[in-house]
């Protein structure tokens, strides 16, 4: 409701500004409408993806990209709405003396505000669904439900999350609609019952308080003892920074703020360089090839050492030691679809590369680990590919509406769905050890964090991370009780 209402309140100080002046200055009307309607065409997750480096993770580029698409209809209805006006009206303002400015706040603003209000309700409500996009960069809300939902093939937490959602836009609607009609002048709508002026104060009020405490709350937060633990966005990501959360809160003094469920990679590190975070679960293999552009190399002690020193090196970030697991690429399907092609290993695929429909993930579509450094090296060019992220892919399998996924070894869904893990027969993926990542800066300020982070080392094996998935994907546990038994059961905490 914070994130909602900020971003409407800026966006009406900023879109009918600007609704006014493409009224007065008609130089500025063809501008300022093109780029207006030019940010409808921007895909939201493309424009959050851009907003990271900017602007970092969390409630910043939430609410710009909010305010962003919320000011196309105010802007158009502010200029529908003044330049509707009768010029008579006008005319007359002007014989009795009214200057251009009292003219604006006296006659033409008070006779717009009803269609104002159209635009200003109508972004509110999108503004809703808008921000439960906010979960992707680590602001939080419902999103954050929908996309462990997702993730998890879990109906009933996609439910709690899109539910509430879209209670909270009906919400909205009807405090607006309450607006609007407040506002209308009697003399345009002479039969309109007596405005409850009490109401509308209260509700201003109440959405001032709203906006100041959201603006003013990292000011108002000691942020000086607090370490930031992010995640990327999938089950095992989740497990793990509730797992290295606990284990701060548990054996130091200093506060500990999660943004987990960050969207990928590119995202969670983007955060990490720009100390939005201060750190967050890696895999060697992503850093080596996705971070670093590197070409694959095999060995598991070269690419840890590797990608330690350049880590260093080039982004003043450590990697520490590796909890134990390595959660490598493979390639799945169902049992029965695998016998009945006879297919065992990679290498297998490519006698049916023309039949058979590869449903990948948007990331391993196009990464050099991934799909096309794949079909070069098996020399495999699948007919039909059909990317799609998270666990929606483990559904388009299991109704045959695609036959080959790519998984993670220790993702939770493969025991859930008894997938069949196809043999990386041409020794193609490149080892993928789970380590933290961790800013230098922060372990300067804070060097007991370095034992901490450093207490879950040779911890999980890949069965063992496999079935804390599982227990998530499957069972229905929420992650973090998950990573608490876990710590329990280990003496951690």
């Amino acid at each position: 409701m914070s994130l909602t209402i900020t971003a409407i309140a800026i966006a009406i100080l900023v879109g009918v500004p600007l609704g006014i002046i493409i009224c007065r200055v008609k130089t500025l009307r063809k501008i300022i409408l093109s780029f207006v309607n030019l940010v409808q065409a921007v895909p939201s997750m493309a424009l959050l993806g851009l907003l990271v480096p900017i602007l970092g993770i969390g409630s910043k580029p939430a609410i710009f990209m909010v305010v962003v698409y919320s000011l196309l209809p105010i802007v158009k209805n502010t200029y529908l709405g003044i330049s509707s006006i009768d010029p008579v009206i006008l005319e007359s303002a002007n014989g009795i003396g009214l200057t251009k400015n009292q003219t604006l706040f006296k006659i033409q603003l008070p006779l717009a505000l009803p269609i104002i209000m159209g635009g200003v309700r109508i972004s509110a409500v999108t503004a809703v669904g808008l921000m439960t996009l906010a979960a992707f960069i680590g602001a939080g809300g419902l999103g954050y439900l929908v996309f462990s939902g997702v993730q998890t093939v879990n109906t009933e937490m996609i439910l709690q999350g899109a539910i509430p959602a879209c209670l909270l836009a009906l919400v909205v609607d009807y405090v607006f609609a309450k607006i609007e009609i407040a506002v209308t002048p009697r003399g345009l709508d002479p039969k309109s019952p007596k405005k409850n002026s009490i109401a509308i104060k209260v509700i201003g009020i109440i959405s001032i308080i709203v906006v100041l405490l959201t603006i003013l709350q990292p000011i108002l937060t000691n942020k000086k003892d607090t370490i930031t633990i992010g995640s990327k966005n999938f089950t095992e990501q989740l497990l793990l920074g509730n797992m290295y959360a606990e284990l701060v809160e548990e054996h130091t003094d200093l506060k500990v703020e999660k943004k987990l469920n960050l969207g990928g990679s590119a995202v969670a590190f983007n955060a990490l360089k720009a100390e939005e975070l201060d750190m967050y679960v890696e895999y060697t293999g992503t850093i080596l090839v996705n971070i670093m552009n590197e070409k694959p190399m095999k060995d598991e002690q070269k690419v840890y050492n590797y990608v330690k020193e350049n880590m260093n090196e080039k982004y003043d970030l450590a990697v520490l030691n590796s909890l134990g697991f390595n959660n490598s690429y493979t390639l799945a399907m169902m049992p029965n679809v695998a016998e009945k092609y006879n297919i065992n290993k990679i290498s297998d695929l490519k006698r049916y590369e023309n039949e058979l429909t590869l449903s990948p993930t948007l990331e391993f579509e196009n990464r050099e680990d991934g799909l096309p450094g794949l079909s070069k090296h098996y020399n495999i060019n699948f007919e039909n590919i059909k990317a799609m992220d998270g666990a929606i892919r483990y559904t388009s399998l299991n109704k045959n509406e695609s036959q080959v996924i790519d998984a993670f070894g220790t993702d939770g869904l493969i025991k859930k769905f008894g997938l069949k893990v196809l043999e990386d027969d041409k020794n193609f993926f490149v080892p993928y050890y789970a380590v933290p990542l961790v800013s230098n800066n922060t372990l300067n300020k804070h060097p007991e964090l370095k034992d901490v982070f450093n207490m879950l080392e040779g911890k999980i094996n890949e069965d063992i991370m496999m079935n804390l998935n599982y227990q998530v994907d499957e069972l229905g546990k929420t992650p973090e009780e998950v990573a608490h038994k876990f710590l329990i059961d280990e003496k951690l905490i």
